[in-house]
């Protein structure tokens, strides 16, 4: 049996350690980009926001196709979040 004794919550990890930082979302579907400005349960927020269609070398300085949506902040569901981290 395994059990756990202790849960230690760390302030500052994950999602909300990214806020007001350009974060790259991999989604689901889709790759989205942007500076991250909210974080909730079921969503997060992104501000200058893009999609990015083609990556390129993970090595290059930008992407080799991303290309900024319509509107100056965007939101996207949690649920479809399978990694996050800094963008480029």
């Amino acid at each position: 049996m395994k059990k756990l004794v202790e849960v230690v919550q760390v302030e500052g990890e994950g999602l909300d350690g990214l806020l007001d930082q350009p974060v790259l979302l991999l989604c689901a579907n889709y790759f989205y980009t942007g500076k991250l400005i909210g974080v909730c349960e079921t969503y997060v927020k992104l501000e200058n926001p893009s999609v990015v269609y083609e990556t390129g070398a993970w090595t290059e300085k930008g992407y080799r196709d991303s290309q900024k949506l319509h509107v100056n902040e965007f939101y996207v569901q949690r649920a479809a979040i399978e990694a996050f981290g800094l963008s480029k």
